[in-house]
């Protein structure tokens, strides 16, 4: 690095001058999809690790789930090290997932909250802990854990060094403690972003026209997803529902339980989205135990993922609109059928599916987005509609295919 002279304005790109300069304790980034803040974030990380003036400092990248880590951060983070042509000297291993500074012994670890023993309990080899990333920091729904998690960073630091905890979200529901904590209220030991599509002067034609097309087909999305403002939630269809933690032989032992997996396709705008999930019928009680979530699958990397994650053998109900593709899924040796769709078929699934509690694993926060997020739409007057929002949709949709054969009678038609 010593040898290298460029300007990080090459790598970086505008819209976030403050953000790089700032070292109070906090950097707190809202923003739309394409806004760069993660890649940003990472340049950061990998620029400044790389200094000589911080080569005692580590770095601890956290998400709720450790499991979603290895396509999100570390995958940033690697895209960085290439970027400013670091790939001799920061190695990354994905077994644990960790990456290693050779010539000075500096360490980007990766931790879930998912296993909170290991997130508090990191010692580092070389230097000290000192710079925290928290990815997705929506999904982080309890104050309290915030707290806890960022208490593993007292101590003293060795001059020069600094504490700061960056904090990259996307801004779904304007109720989440984030707003009240950092966006609220004026502190100087916070800065508080909002970035959006628009600062980023590296996208194509074909991405801002995704842009513009979300600003006309749907405003709501588009104030949310395109400019990165705080989204508004008002009539929630689903609303006895509560995060909590549980095991399978917890609630095998108690409760009289029938499976129920259901999958709903999307490829390059919409991710192919598997609900997990088991109910009891007589004691009114759906568990949601796990999921898949993610853009750009075939139907062959759909069946390897369901079937890494161990529900290969297990009987899914899918999108009857995608027959082609369960026909493919079948071929692969899939247990899957198209859920069987008729008139107000999404209302009377929904109707039956709202008189049970949910019960969501903290690590389906895929789900728990989307439950916190599915309203009733509203015409142009604001007056609501007796319709869903065709929005955060995609494991609600699948959870009302899973559980098809439940509901009650069945004699209510997709």
């Amino acid at each position: 690095m010593n040898d290298v002279v460029f300007k990080i304005s090459d790598f970086v790109g505008g819209g976030y001058n403050d953000f790089w300069k700032f070292k109070g304790r906090y950097r707190v980034v809202k923003g739309s999809r394409r806004s760069k803040k993660s890649k940003t974030t990472a340049l950061w990380y990998i620029a400044n690790l790389s200094k000589e003036k911080y080569r005692e400092a580590n770095l601890l990248v956290v998400r709720k789930t450790y499991r979603t880590l290895k396509d999100s951060c570390f995958t940033e983070l690697k895209w960085a090290i290439k970027r400013l042509g670091l790939e001799n000297t920061w190695i990354p291993k994905e077994s644990p997932l960790e990456i290693e500074n050779i010539e000075t012994g500096q360490k980007i670890y990766f931790r879930g909250l998912d296993d909170p023993l290991k997130v508090t309990s990191i010692t580092v080899e070389n230097g000290c802990l000192c710079w925290m990333w928290i990815e997705e920091a929506y999904e982080i729904t309890s104050e309290d854990d915030f707290d806890t998690l960022t208490e593993s960073m007292l101590g003293d630091l060795p001059k020069g060094l600094f504490k700061q905890v960056t904090l990259t979200f996307n801004p779904w529901n304007e109720h989440h403690w984030l707003k009240k904590r950092f966006f609220d209220k004026i502190d100087p030991d916070v800065l508080a972003l909002t970035t959006n599509y628009l600062c980023n002067e590296w996208l194509d034609d074909s991405d801002r026209k995704i842009f513009e097309k979300m600003k006309k087909d749907n405003p709501r999305r588009y104030r949310v997803a395109g400019l990165g403002d705080w989204g508004i939630v008002d009539g929630l269809v689903y609303e006895n529902w509560k995060e909590e933690e549980f095991s399978l032989r917890e609630i095998q032992d108690k409760y009289n339980l029938n499976s129920g997996f259901g999958l709903d396709f999307g490829y390059t705008n919409d991710p192919s989205a598997a609900f997990i999930g088991f109910v009891d019928v007589d004691n009114r009680k759906i568990y949601v135990w796990d999921e898949m979530y993610q853009k750009g699958l075939s139907n062959r990397k759909i069946f390897d993922n369901l079937s890494q994650m161990g529900y290969s053998k297990d009987r899914f109900t899918g999108d009857s609109a995608e027959p082609k593709s369960i026909d493919e899924l079948k071929g692969y040796g899939m247990r899957i059928t198209g859920a069987t769709k008729g008139k107000d078929s999404i209302n009377n699934g929904i109707q039956w599916i709202q008189s049970f509690e949910i019960v969501i694993h903290p690590r389906c926060v895929n789900f728990l987005t989307e439950i916190s997020n599915y309203t009733w739409d509203k015409d142009k007057f604001g007056k609501k509609l007796n319709k869903p929002i065709d929005d955060f949709n995609h494991l609600m949709d699948a959870m009302r295919y899973g559980l098809e054969r439940y509901i009650k009678g069945n004699r209510w038609l997709y």
